[in-house]
């Protein structure tokens, strides 16, 4: 394998957090990004054509369900998906795929989705979306995968077995090594400079017949072990570091003030200068009143409404409904944020700006810098796309050094082959 120019497609791509890093390392290329969202998929497009200079980036981008495997291998000619070659024609032009990345959609695996979930998530398809994953590796056959999901993945048990079990055993029967003891494999992002709280599962395969089954463990253990915490930051950055510098965005003074912008209604001022994504979408006066109370009783140390019951009761007192969960927080200057979520999009009351002066909630902008997106990855779609894609995505701050990491390791496996 040629380590000069590493051919990398996405699998569930999302809007291409994973590829970004790859493609801030300046070490692989897009060959094709998989994802059947709209709202995604053009974002990834754009992204392409317009920060990584794809010229046919469209053609990159394939929208399909990727459940339907032997199609999306081999082309299709849908009513919804339109028609295309798939990704044979794509990947023999490249001359073959080295890295297969990416990751399924999570809410299958994720603790607090079996916990909402009546039957525990057990009857989800998404549970065994990494079997479509697994196709794609075993037809393509690449050096190596990177496969990204929630750490609850090693508690899930949808059927008789756990399902990291029949991951692991599915990959050894495909021909590629993994790490032994998969709990050594979750990531906590923060100490690679993501701003924020989040912990991910980060599976790498190498794939035997490369540099050999015995040589392939050894790889794979020093990667965790030495390779990847290299990239580790010294400090870990906070919720200031990442957004304190964006324009404030302050309530208008009363309800007859109120605007529009792009056809959604504003409670609060436009930044200045103006910031892509950074518009505050619309609160209530009576949330702006709940915001105030909160971000005034950490700033001043009172602290009355840290406790989650304290929170529950608030919110009690001021809806007239009852939770179980407490439903608000405020984000701390000087710490990393609480994780970006997808449901970020439904009101964000769990991510509020701790500012006492703005009362308001995170903007995408905000959601993407702690999310580590840089301010040239323009978000196009509404509100709930834009939320939910990049609470979705892996943070590109840590994909970039994932990629390096993994390039590091291909230096060292092409230097062993040579001495071999």
């Amino acid at each position: 394998m040629d380590v000069k120019k590493i051919n990398t497609i996405d699998l569930f791509a999302g809007c291409g957090g994973l590829m970004d890093g790859f493609e801030q390392s300046g070490h692989y290329e897009t060959v094709a990004a998989v994802e059947w969202e709209k709202a995604p998929c053009s974002n990834l497009a754009v992204r392409l054509k317009e920060k990584w200079k794809y010229t046919d980036a469209e053609s990159r981008v394939l929208r399909f369900d990727i459940q339907r495997t032997e199609e999306l291998c081999s082309g299709w000619d849908d009513d919804e998906y339109g028609t295309s070659g798939g990704l044979d024609p794509l990947i023999k032009a490249a001359g073959g795929i080295d890295v297969i990345i990416g990751g399924p959609p999570c809410q299958a695996y994720s603790i607090a989705g079996r916990v909402r979930d009546e039957n525990g998530m057990r009857d989800d398809y998404r549970n065994y979306l990494f079997e479509s994953y697994l196709k794609v590796v075993s037809r393509y056959r690449p050096c190596a995968f990177v496969f990204e999901n929630v750490p609850g993945i090693l508690s899930a048990k949808p059927g008789d077995r756990p399902i990291i079990e029949i991951i692991k055993e599915s990959f050894d029967q495909a021909g590629y090594q993994v790490l032994p003891d998969l709990k050594k494999a979750v990531i906590d992002f923060t100490e690679y400079g993501v701003p924020q709280n989040r912990k991910r599962m980060i599976i790498l395969g190498l794939h035997k017949s490369t540099f050999g089954e015995e040589q392939c463990l050894k790889m794979v253990e020093d990667f965790y072990a030495d390779i990847l915490p290299k990239y580790k930051v010294k400090k870990k950055k906070t919720v200031a570091d990442a957004i304190k510098d964006l324009p404030g965005l302050y309530p208008l003074k009363n309800e007859m003030q109120e605007r529009r912008y792009q056809g959604r209604k504003l409670s609060h001022s436009l930044p200045q200068p103006f910031v892509p994504n950074h518009v505050a979408r619309w609160q209530s006066r009576r949330d702006m009143g709940i915001f105030e109370l909160l971000t005034k009783d950490i700033e001043s140390g009172r602290n009355e409404y840290v406790s989650a019951q304290a929170l529950k009761d608030l919110y009690t007192q001021k809806t007239g409904r009852k939770s179980n969960v407490h439903k608000y927080h405020v984000l701390r200057w000087n710490e990393p944020s609480n994780l970006i979520p997808a449901h970020l999009y439904k009101d964000g009351l769990r991510h509020i700006h701790p500012d006492p002066a703005q009362l308001r909630t995170i903007t995408v902008r905000e959601a993407a810098r702690l999310q580590t997106f840089s301010d040239d990855y323009i978000f196009y779609g509404s509100n709930v796309d834009t939320y939910k894609m990049i609470g979705n995505a892996v943070p590109p701050q840590f994909s970039k050094q994932l990629a390096e990491a993994v390039y590091d390791l291909f230096l060292r496996g092409a230097s062993i082959k040579e001495q071999l």
